[in-house]
């Protein structure tokens, strides 16, 4: 007991070191830390997605009535333009269907004329002219429609495009429905990617994007849609980037690793070890005012780099404890170290 309570034994005994009974107060009791100003600065930041090529345009042509396909097959991989023949049917009785209708139309205009001459001299009643002109009209509705029956027999290409596979062969049978071929278009193609909750909000219709393809090719364009209606299993947004594709090289179905150029945010750029959470758990920075006091602010991470994080939320400029903070709490004096050009 004595040993281990030697210093007051020896204050009761009045020899007491005089070190002991009154110690030199310290030049400096604050706390010591190393504060760094940081100030604002714009953050060039980019969307990274995982996407894959598709057609701007795609459409299987289908017959709109039944015949026997009369025209030989065009190769898959051909080139067509708007308007060009695919198929082309038989027509069957439709050219005698169109024969009567054009009789029963010549037969209805000459009722009609001889209707209205007899209704000027006084001869016909106005009703006679009246079913006269119905019986034209229902006549020349069935012209239109036996010409209408007659232009589904041609099957054309909607607009230039390539085949992806053959036509209907010679002597195919064609019901309504039937796929006569599928035509696809390349020029532009489209870069098809998926962006999270987080990311779509940073995105913009005509912002610039490049794309790395599964083959190595490089190539740039523009986006052209952002979903607004997330997809109900995934929860991300459908974006579409435009690419030119004059000679058709890329080609439908490949990888691509899209890179958008997002909106720019401002942020500080803080060293990672500086973070630290306050008591009610929040992740943020200690900074210290112009009085060297502490105070604590929460911050946001925009994204991390090599040099530390981007974070928003801070004042402009801020004076950011990098070391100590992990010591002070808020409200006091500290005595301040400054850190400057990272020494």
């Amino acid at each position: 007991l004595i040993v281990m309570e030697r210093d007051a034994l020896l204050a009761f005994a009045g020899a007491v070191p005089a070190e002991v009974v009154a110690p030199a107060p310290e030049d400096d009791a604050q706390l010591r830390v190393v504060v760094q100003r940081i100030e604002e600065r714009a953050l060039e930041s980019a969307v990274v997605l995982r996407g894959r090529t598709g057609a701007a345009r795609q459409v299987e042509v289908r017959s709109e009535t039944s015949g026997l396909v009369m025209s030989p097959p065009l190769a898959r991989g051909s080139t067509v333009e708007a308007g060009e023949v695919l198929c082309e049917l038989a027509p069957g009785a439709r050219a005698a269907n169109m024969a009567e209708a054009q009789a029963r139309l010549a037969e209805a205009e000459i009722n009609y004329t001889a209707a209205t001459r007899l209704s000027e001299g006084g001869f016909a009643a106005q009703t006679r002219v009246a079913a006269a002109d119905a019986a034209r009209r229902a006549a020349l509705a069935g012209v239109e429609a036996a010409q209408a029956e007659l232009d589904r027999l041609t099957i054309r290409a909607p607009f230039d495009g390539r085949l992806e596979a053959d036509t209907a062969e010679l002597g195919t049978l064609m019901s309504p429905g039937a796929l006569c071929a599928t035509v696809i278009r390349l020029d532009p193609i489209i870069l098809v990617g998926y962006a999270a909750e987080s990311q779509i909000d940073r995105l913009e219709n005509g912002a610039l994007a490049g794309a790395r393809l599964s083959n190595g090719e490089e190539v740039m364009g523009r986006v052209s849609f952002l979903a607004r209606s997330a997809d109900p299993a995934t929860r991300t947004f459908r974006v579409e980037v435009t690419v030119p594709n004059p000679d058709q090289t890329i080609r439908e179905g490949m990888s691509a690793d899209i890179m958008i150029a997002a909106t720019a945010t401002r942020g500080h750029l803080v060293p990672g070890s500086a973070l630290t959470l306050d008591d009610e758990g929040r992740l943020g920075l200690r900074l210290v005012d112009g009085d060297s006091r502490t105070f604590f602010a929460p911050v946001t991470v925009l994204r991390d780099s090599p040099q530390g994080f981007w974070v928003s939320g801070l004042p402009d400029p801020a004076d950011v404890i990098i070391v100590g903070q992990e010591y002070a709490t808020d409200g006091i004096v500290v005595q301040v170290h400054r850190h400057n050009n990272g020494e």
